[in-house]
């Protein structure tokens, strides 16, 4: 494995857990910013998780530095209409990174499909890419993949989970 597929390899995040809305959420931060928001209900399995997700990476437990952050991402989980107040470290390919820039400027509230987002995009890319460059998003919410939907409208997968994915959709309709 090349190190460009472990993009934070030798390099040392904190991490903390938060209670949400949406379930616990597990949120690391390098020097760079938050680069990673996961949620479930498993902390352990989170933690599992967040080692796969930042392979390579030195992970240090430290919510008391990270109150300041884990405030924030508590804030943005109860209001993901808002957006994200906080610095992102967002490190991936160049086709996820343009996948993961597009997605921020999806207003709160809105749905788009994936076809229609990869037309948006500045390189050629299938509605097949945009789905697996959603899945491979590692910082939920701030980077709203939730907001993607099938060409009908319908919702289909969401790495969180499908009910997360309609349950923000909704909060974000109605706010």
């Amino acid at each position: 494995m090349s190190t460009d597929d472990r993009p934070f390899a030798g390099q040392t995040l904190s991490y903390g857990f938060i209670e949400t809305p949406l379930g616990v959420a597990l949120v690391a931060a390098s020097e760079r910013g938050v680069a990673a928001i996961l949620i479930g209900s498993d902390r352990a399995r989170l933690l599992r998780d967040l080692h796969a997700a930042l392979e390579g990476a030195t992970l240090r437990g430290d919510a008391t530095a990270m109150t300041e952050t884990l405030d924030a991402v508590a804030t943005l989980l109860a209001y993901p209409e808002k957006g994200a107040s906080f610095a992102l470290d967002l490190r991936g390919s160049p086709l996820e990174l343009a996948v993961w820039k597009a997605l921020r400027m999806v207003p709160g509230g809105q749905t788009i499909g994936y076809g229609e987002l990869a037309r948006w995009l500045n390189i050629a890319a299938t509605a097949q890419e945009v789905g697996a460059a959603c899945a491979a998003n590692r910082i939920a919410v701030a980077v709203p993949c939730h907001r993607v939907v099938k060409a009908d409208g319908g919702i289909s997968g969401y790495r969180w989970g499908v009910e997360r994915k309609r349950r923000l959709i909704n909060m974000e309709a109605v706010a």
